[in-house]
């Protein structure tokens, strides 16, 4: 029995049938598998105004392999574009949003399968949440990521137009040569061109397998993304007839997986909230623990925007993630049984693949360093956890200790770099910036491409109970928790505290007695939420700490 059969089969369902006629289906079609194409195609998304295309190609794989797809639309916010205003507080929060609206169709409509289009940041996140929490068979489909622009015969790409900003307002560039930088970087459409939240995501997707071999590195605009688009249409009704569904995918051995080629690939930090998330609606339990050991015991071997000079695209010639995974699988750091969409295991995934191009995946025995480009830090600042992309530190700052320079808010933060008012070894503190704080824990690309570009970037360090970008780098600490607003450590302290940042230890601490820290704690007080009605309230009400996932809390009463 199929599960659309709910709503297709007897006379019960003759006005069911009657309303699918009315979309011109026939008979035929109502009888065979109802696949659901959850497209975030949007015009506002450099990444997903191709992903029409995409939907296209994947319809006409599931009717080429016997069923009836049903195309509905999610949200979809850019958070290049959402960026340094108020708009990126709905950006983390638009994930529950797409995961909920992927469940409604899916479980209202009794659909037997679901292909998730997605392409950027919180979309794919929030898709592959929905796909655990309603375990019917699902498939993901990326749209694929950019090109890298050219200019000057070199490579560029969105790190440099943000950082261009900041070289304007202290002298080193002109405005015209800005306006070449930001005309040059992003040539079309797709995924932006490095290794950042969107690509990164991408390509945990392939490791998890839950999404075909190629997801997360062929680029958007060649054939071979739509010959992938076609496969996995087909795949889905595989997937239907074998009934494997996402929970039989979505293992502690799959998530061990994604963890290693997300450490591996040295990728965004907004991974850690994303796989959080992922594995509590899978009923996994995954933790910033989990994360440390295989970070610790997996080595960096790709090296990609923003970190270094290669972009996706050399990646995907390079063998892409599959490579990764065999280079992995050949130290044992991978798990080779896990199942994937493919309807096989990693294993036989990988028996033809192998690294085309050394100078962009390194074998583990040269790697860039022996353990991940991801490290978690706990400590007297961070006693619930932060993260920290060290794949894109500069070796003098991996361990830092300076005095802190404490802002509320991001704008005043920005101004104080771009005005020459912080002194090397100073440590920028950037907080009520969390899931509640923030609210919706905004991105602070402005303030760490403002530290790039007035050349602070190898000696003054950024904390914050918010997020970065994956365009960010640098040495950036985030995530840190519990957070300003339920009054973490990070809420007392003062300028002049000293911060001390160890990332080869595992930790971030800071100069204060606790008797100290418990003084000042008599006298905060927490401050109004800057969310006061409509969907950002109902979050804050909601939301859980960033060492969570920022997930919901689905009883009602936060964490």
């Amino acid at each position: 029995m199929k599960i659309s059969d709910q709503v297709t089969k007897g006379p019960w369902r003759a006005p069911h049938r009657s309303l699918f006629y009315a979309t011109g289906l026939t008979p035929d079609e109502l009888d065979r598998p109802l696949i659901g194409v959850a497209n975030s195609r949007s015009d506002l998304l450099p990444g997903h105004i191709h992903l029409g295309q995409i939907a296209s190609a994947v319809k006409a794989g599931i009717r080429s392999a016997g069923g009836t797809p049903f195309e509905f639309s999610t949200i979809a916010v850019d958070d290049g574009i959402a960026m340094g205003h108020s708009g990126m507080q709905y950006s983390l929060p638009s994930r529950e949003l797409i995961a909920d609206c992927v469940e409604t169709m899916v479980i209202a409509h009794k659909l037997d399968g679901v292909v998730l289009i997605a392409n950027c940041d919180k979309i794919v996140p929030g898709m592959l949440m929905a796909a655990a929490r309603v375990n019917i068979p699902a498939i993901m489909i990326s749209g694929g990521p950019m090109l890298a622009g050219r200019l000057d015969g070199e490579p560029i790409d969105l790190t440099q137009v943000n950082e261009a900003v900041s070289e304007l307002e202290v002298g080193k560039i002109t405005a015209a040569r800005l306006t070449q930088i930001e005309l040059a970087a992003c040539p079309g459409c797709g995924s932006c061109a490095g290794l950042f939240t969107a690509n990164s995501m991408n390509c945990i997707a392939e490791a998890l397998g839950v999404a075909l071999p190629g997801n997360g590195t062929i680029p958007a605009v060649t054939a071979s993304r739509v010959r992938l688009a076609k496969l996995a249409g087909t795949k889905i009704i595989e997937l239907v007839e074998k009934d494997i569904k996402p929970r039989d995918i979505l293992t502690p051995d799959s998530f061990g997986n994604a963890i290693a080629v997300d450490t591996a690939i040295g990728g965004s930090t907004n991974s850690v909230l994303h796989l959080l998330a992922i594995a509590h609606e899978a009923g996994i339990d995954l933790t910033l623990e989990t994360f440390s050991e295989i970070s610790k015991r997996t080595p960096w071997l790709v090296k990609l925007s923003p970190s270094g000079h290669h972009r996706v695209e050399d990646l995907d010639r390079a063998g892409g993630v599959q490579a990764v995974m065999s280079e992995l699988n050949r130290i044992g750091a991978i798990h080779p049984a896990s199942m994937t969409v493919t309807a096989m295991c990693v294993q036989d995934n990988l028996a033809n693949t192998c690294v085309a191009d050394r100078r962009v995946i390194r074998p583990p025995e040269a790697p860039y360093s022996r353990d991940g480009g991801l490290a978690i830090l706990w400590g007297s600042l961070a006693p619930q956890g932060a993260v920290v992309k060290k794949a894109a530190i500069a070796q003098s700052m991996m361990i830092h200790q300076g005095p802190a320079r404490v802002f509320d808010c991001e704008e005043d933060a920005v101004q104080a770099i771009v005005r020459g008012g912080l002194a090397s070894g100073d440590v920028v503190v950037i907080r009520y910036q969390g899931p509640k704080g923030g609210p919706g824990m905004p991105e602070m690309l402005i303030p760490t491409a403002a530290l790039m570009g007035t050349g602070l970037g190898e000696t003054v360090a950024l904390v914050t109970d918010g997020r970065f970008s994956g365009v960010s780098r640098g040495p950036m600490i985030g995530h840190v928790s519990p957070e300003a607003m339920e009054g973490g450590p990070i809420a007392l302290l003062h300028d002049g505290d000293t911060v001390r940042i160890d990332i080869p230890g595992g930790r971030l601490d800071i100069g204060v007695a606790p008797a100290e820290l418990e003084s000042r704690r008599a006298l905060w007080s927490r401050p109004h939420s800057k969310a006061q009605h409509g969907y950002l309230a109902r979050y804050v009400r909601l939301v859980c700490p960033a060492s969570t996932g920022a997930i919901l809390d689905e009883t009602g009463i936060a964490a």
